[in-house]
């Protein structure tokens, strides 16, 4: 049953963007994957969640985190399958267990803690709160957007992830995340 949480070998580079929500992080996932003719990896929370919302008119709860979890790396897994360059991914499980332990429990489940911490990246861009709120069905804390950055950007140090902080416009965070990774490119070579 763990397996399902398991990031299979891929033939590519992976980047996350990591960050609070409403951040950019969509944005420039989608733009950083159409610019390498590549494939990105969407948010399963928000499909999930949306769902939730429209049928239920309920937000995450600590039950959902699993579900959420296990969806987030099938959709990776699959998706991994479809390049060999760049797989650009709008998340991964050490975002959802920085929500677990910031939003929800206080803790996380011991399966999503493991494969937050198994699952290997190449990069990650840390998504900076110097962009607009924008509220949607799911989004519930704006007041809390430099909490949460502390404790994304604490999750990559803890664990000692390779990252970039990326603020500004979006012209700017695309030529930043851009730069860095046509240099994992060159270095794959």
């Amino acid at each position: 049953m763990e397996e399902k949480y398991k990031q299979l070998p891929a033939n590519c580079i992976k980047v996350v963007l990591f960050g609070p929500e409403s951040t950019g992080k969509t944005t420039l996932s989608k733009h950083l994957a159409r610019h390498y003719n590549s494939v990105w990896v969407p948010e399963y929370a928000r499909e999930y969640l949306q769902n939730k919302w429209n049928n239920e008119r309920k937000t995450c709860e600590p039950d959902d985190l699993l579900p959420i979890a296990k969806g987030q790396i099938k959709l990776e897994n699959k998706l991994a399958k479809k390049t060999d360059t760049v797989l650009i991914c709008d998340t991964d499980l050490l975002e959802t267990k920085v929500y677990s332990e910031t939003y929800y429990l206080g803790t996380c489940d011991p399966v999503i803690e493991k494969y937050a911490l198994e699952n290997t990246y190449d990069l990650y861009f840390l998504t900076y709160i110097d962009t607009p709120w924008e509220a949607d069905d799911l989004r519930d804390k704006p007041e809390e957007r430099e909490t949460m950055f502390k404790a994304f950007e604490q999750a990559l140090i803890v664990n000692k992830r390779p990252y970039v902080l990326l603020k500004g416009d979006k012209k700017t965070r695309m030529e930043t995340a851009v730069k860095h990774i046509d240099n994992l490119l060159k270095n794959q070579k």
